[in-house]
């Protein structure tokens, strides 16, 4: 952080443009050195972190909507969203004192783990260089307004994925127990049930998602970023791929100590964006943008798929996917379909969302889903 801070000062230095915006996010990297949220995910207490996640995000909805009034005021809007992140990270240090005591630096064995954290550390960069690179090519390339239509089109993908991926921080530290026990079979069991979850709950909300988007996004944003509309139908895309790579990635390489496959898949996405981006931008500009992000994530989803090629069985992770497809179709079908009929408004949005998962909801029900069987099971314990 101390490296990552003095390169940003000397970025800072060389820029004109934004500065107070950048200043205001220089908050984010002072948030970052206090995150020990990884702490109370490994040792499995996810209550601390949730609680205090929703406490702080209700207050920050409050602040931006009692202190952000127009344009004018997106340097506030920014240092809201960066306090949040510092005073999230401070709160969960009170906790702390039930689990450790004063530090004993003498103790300490840095040197032993730094080439693992650093070999985790490449793919988070990776990732980053791939996450970014889209918003800022598209903004020296095309536009700032393209720039700005493709990053709130992912926010949004991003904040459905958030939902389907939560699944990953809960199962990493079950898996890596049952690797470090020896009991590898159960982390491929884990796997298996936690891949076909995530395919169950990422196809109806990607699928419900393009559905929904030509209403929503008027609604959400205005009728001045109509420009967000196809890019989010294509983009919606990532979110089956993400979900597979994620449960792949973070829930089974990583704790079965398989960095090198992680890194070389996030390394591939990281490429393949870098390639597609050039010509797919010149060419379309904002939807360019949004297929080279699809072409990345399928580049990591299938690299992870071939390195646990033999490990796994395909048919098991694979099992009862298409009766998810099947199901999130038809749902697709009805559900934009009603958005062509019904009229513009929130109620009609929520009508349709509530018709799209009661349909889904009845075709995995009339499919007998063995994913349905194991929740049964796991209600009555």
């Amino acid at each position: 952080m101390v490296i990552a801070t003095l390169a940003f000062g000397i970025f800072f230095g060389l820029v004109s443009d934004y500065q107070i915006y950048y200043l205001a996010q220089a908050i984010s990297l002072i948030a970052v050195i206090f995150d020990i949220s990884w702490f109370f995910m490994g040792i499995e207490n996810f209550a601390v972190t949730v609680l205090r996640n929703f406490i702080i995000k209700i207050l920050t909805l409050v602040s931006i909507f009692t202190l952000v009034k127009s344009k004018a005021d997106l340097t506030i809007y920014i240092l809201i969203l960066s306090l949040s992140l510092l005073i999230g990270n401070l709160t969960l240090f009170p906790s702390l004192h039930k689990y450790i005591g004063r530090p004993r630096f003498h103790d300490l064995r840095i040197a032993k783990h730094f080439k693992p954290a650093l070999i985790l550390f490449v793919p988070q960069i990776a990732t980053q260089i791939y996450v970014v690179l889209n918003k800022t090519m598209l903004g020296s390339m095309v536009s700032v307004q393209a720039s700005g239509y493709f990053d709130q089109s992912d926010k949004i993908i991003k904040m459905v994925l958030a939902v389907v991926t939560a699944t990953g921080t809960v199962m990493l530290p079950h898996v890596a127990n049952a690797f470090a026990n020896g009991h590898l079979d159960k982390a491929k069991e884990y796997l298996y049930t936690s891949f076909s979850f995530i395919t169950m709950s990422s196809i109806p909300m990607m699928l419900g998602l393009m559905a929904i988007t030509v209403k929503f996004v008027p609604l959400f944003f205005t009728n001045k970023f109509h420009g967000v509309i196809p890019i989010m139908m294509i983009e919606a895309l990532i979110i089956i791929l993400i979900a597979w790579s994620n449960a792949i990635g973070m829930q089974y390489l990583l704790p079965t100590n398989q960095t090198k496959a992680y890194t070389i898949s996030v390394i591939l996405g990281a490429v393949v964006n870098l390639i597609a981006n050039i010509p797919l931008i010149f060419f379309w500009g904002t939807v360019g943008a949004a297929i080279s992000t699809i072409l990345s994530e399928l580049s990591v989803t299938l690299y992870q798929l071939v390195s646990i090629r033999h490990q796994v069985s395909y048919s098991k992770l694979f099992d009862d996917t298409y009766k998810y497809l099947l199901s999130g179709l038809i749902m697709f079908c009805i559900v934009f379909s009603l958005d062509r009929i019904l009229p513009n408004g929130w109620f009609s949005i929520i009508f349709e969302v509530s018709i799209g998962f009661l349909t889904y909801l009845a075709l995995i029900l009339l499919f007998k889903v063995k994913m349905l069987t194991q929740a049964k099971r796991f209600l009555k314990k």
